[in-house]
């Protein structure tokens, strides 16, 4: 082995990743870096190598290296963004490109990498630009013409469905491009377009699981009882597939459907693999469902160590009331992974069920908690209602929200291109700001104060509009953020009647935990009013009365 170049152990890489040998190829990689540390040859081919094994973290750091011994071959800057862009990096991802637009932007690749990390940072409207850049240079590019479709799809633009046509005469055969025609038909109004689209899709393809949790979100909002039945004919056809199965329950248990989930994790544990998930989910759906008994049998002879164990096994404790157990269990999920939000929303129903001091610490610091009025123009909230109303005609209720009854607007509410909603999105970063300021000072064991001064971005908007009597939110928590939130954009006069309809409870448990807990905080909705609150902070709301009710609500993520 000794002596050989850089050029030969790429060779052997090459020649053991053709084979099917990733880690052989993997290996020849880090014994020729070993030899050759200054490579950009190895270090890119071995970038190349990790984004294929799905680890696109190290991958970007191989490029980027690369990159750095080889500043003039722009490509490795391109393959650094595009493994930024699938480790959720994207603000990264455009650090990079930025400093090589003015070469990269004569490509098509390029062009299309940019697009797929300004709208992965949010950034729609120049993704929109990129992407025809792209394809302005490169008419059929795949990606770029996929991407575009996307954006269309999400900033609501009218000719969403003429750009998955397009998309669909280059690349016929992908799913997601079936998938995003499918959502495009169904937000046109030709649901059952949609519909048919959807189940060819997943008869030809059962394991695509995006296909068939969009199927069964299509089959709830036309009020099918077995809206997910489907997935017995997907795991008929696909027996070794642990992420139908897997999928299923999920989907049902979106509705709290507990008991069914319950029977298909029980089926799965029989018969897929691996066996030990399946036990963790049977426990888990045993546990909502009110057979404790069954849980406690199952964790009892489980062997399986992982924080999601933990986690639930710990929201297992807490119902049958064995709180050294619990915090013990939550210790270690903490431990392993600080800023789990599930795990501290857990820790706080646990330092108040036992009169912990530091369940203040958590959710009683002065400012944590805020309810701001929002700045902006007169007429900007009446604008976006008038906007907000016209979406909410084509919005069904929700398939795994919280919201029970009315509607919920599809995808990031954001992302969207009215100029009124960019209006709003504005006025709320800005009274967000103030939020942020307002808060206790930085402390790096808190869960939010964590972030106090780092940067923030929304993550996820959406509008909920209520019109039934009895609607509400059930008590739940957004693990995803740091922050979460409600502004009130129609508030009925009832809300103000003295019975408390339609209050937001901050702390209240969810129904499944048993626990007779009030709630730490409710708080009047008011118009105009933004409510801001830790994200670790389980929340719902009373039920409404029958009158209009409408809100936007996100969640806030630290940027990257």
């Amino acid at each position: 082995m000794i002596g050989l170049s850089a050029e030969d152990w790429y060779q052997r890489a090459s020649t053991a990743s053709q084979s099917g040998d990733l880690v052989g190829a993997l290996g020849s990689i880090g014994e020729g870096l070993k030899a050759h540390p200054k490579s950009a040859l190895l270090w890119h081919a071995g970038g190349s190598l990790l984004l294929m094994q799905g680890r696109p973290d190290e991958a970007a750091e191989h490029f980027g290296k690369a990159f750095v011994l080889e500043p003039k071959q722009f490509d490795h800057a391109v393959d650094q963004a595009i493994a930024l862009s699938n480790a959720q990096r994207d603000e990264e991802a455009l650090k990079v490109l930025v400093r090589i637009e003015k070469k990269g932007a004569k490509f098509a690749h390029y062009c299309s990498t940019r697009g797929n990390a300004e709208r992965g940072a949010g950034n729609h409207g120049k993704a929109a630009k990129w992407y025809d850049r792209a394809l302005k240079i490169e008419p059929e590019r795949p990606k770029a013409l996929l991407g575009r479709a996307n954006v269309a799809l999400e900033r609501g633009e009218p000719k969403a469905v003429q750009w998955f046509d397009r998309t669909l005469k280059v690349d016929p055969g992908n799913p997601l491009v079936w998938l995003g025609k499918a959502q495009a038909l169904d937000v046109a109004g030709d649901r059952e377009g949609a519909l048919t689209i959807m189940r060819q899709i997943t008869q030809q393809a059962p394991s695509f699981t995006d296909g068939l949790r969009y199927l069964a979100q299509l089959r709830h909002a036309q009020g099918e009882k077995e809206f997910a039945s489907h997935y017995a004919d997907a795991v008929k056809a696909m027996p070794q597939d642990p992420n139908i199965p897997d999928g299923w329950c999920k989907a049902l248990a979106a509705l709290e459907l507990n008991e069914q989930a319950l029977d298909v994790a029980a089926e799965a544990r029989r018969t897929s693999q691996p066996a030990a998930y399946f036990a963790l989910l049977e426990a888990v759906y045993a546990g909502a469902s009110g057979d404790h008994e069954r849980a406690e049998a199952i964790f009892a002879d489980l062997d399986w160590e992982s924080t999601d164990r933990s986690l639930h096994e710990a929201r297992h404790r807490i119902r049958r009331k064995e709180f050294d157990k619990a915090e013990a269990l939550l210790d270690a999920v903490l431990a392993s992974e600080p800023a789990d939000i599930a795990a501290w929303s857990l820790r706080d129903m646990l330092w108040r069920l036992t009169e912990d001091a530091r369940a203040d610490w958590l959710h009683g610091q002065e400012g944590l908690i805020q309810l701001r009025p929002i700045a902006g123009r007169q007429r900007m909230i009446e604008d976006a209602i008038a906007v907000l109303r016209e979406l909410h005609e084509s919005s069904p209720m929700p398939l795994g929200q919280s919201l029970r009854g009315g509607s919920q607007t599809r995808g990031v509410l954001f992302d969207r291109a009215e100029p009124v909603l960019a209006e709003l999105d504005r006025a709320i970063a800005k009274t967000l700001e103030e939020y942020r300021n307002d808060l206790p000072a930085l402390d790096p064991g808190h869960p939010l104060l964590r972030h106090r001064q780092t940067p923030w971005r929304l993550a996820g908007s959406w509008s909920v509009r209520l019109t039934g009597g009895g609607d509400f939110h059930a008590a739940h928590i957004h693990p995803s953020g740091i922050v979460s939130s409600a502004f009130y954009l129609i508030v009925p006069p009832e809300a103000h009647d003295g019975d408390r309809r339609g209050w937001l409870e901050l702390g209240r448990p969810p129904t499944d935990l048993g626990l007779d807990l009030p709630p730490i905080r409710s708080i009047e909705p008011q118009e105009g009013h933004l409510a801001l609150f830790p994200s670790t902070l389980y929340h719902g709301t009373t039920p409404f009365g029958s009158a209009e009710r409408m809100t936007v609500a996100f969640d806030v993520v630290p940027k990257r």
